[in-house]
């Protein structure tokens, strides 16, 4: 998978644009678990923290969520 086909270059992405949902079975989710088990990985600090942009959205900086998928890829 090419992170430039899934994920912008720069901004915040919402969970929905991180993992898998059974709602949409053709996209291809970066981050291939549910929704769960993201926020049990923001819970035990596996995963980058989200930030409040305002009441009711919550989103991720793209340049954390790259480096946290490139730290895990194989070399």
């Amino acid at each position: 998978m090419n992170l430039n086909d899934v994920l912008p270059a720069t901004g915040y992405v919402r969970q929905s644009q991180l993992v898998r949902d059974k709602k949409r079975p053709g996209f291809v989710a970066p981050i291939p678990v549910c929704a769960a088990t993201l926020w049990r990985w923001v819970g035990a600090k596996k995963f980058p923290a989200p930030h409040k942009l305002s009441e009711g959205v919550t989103a991720w900086k793209v340049e954390e969520v790259r480096a946290w998928l490139e730290a895990r890829s194989p070399k």
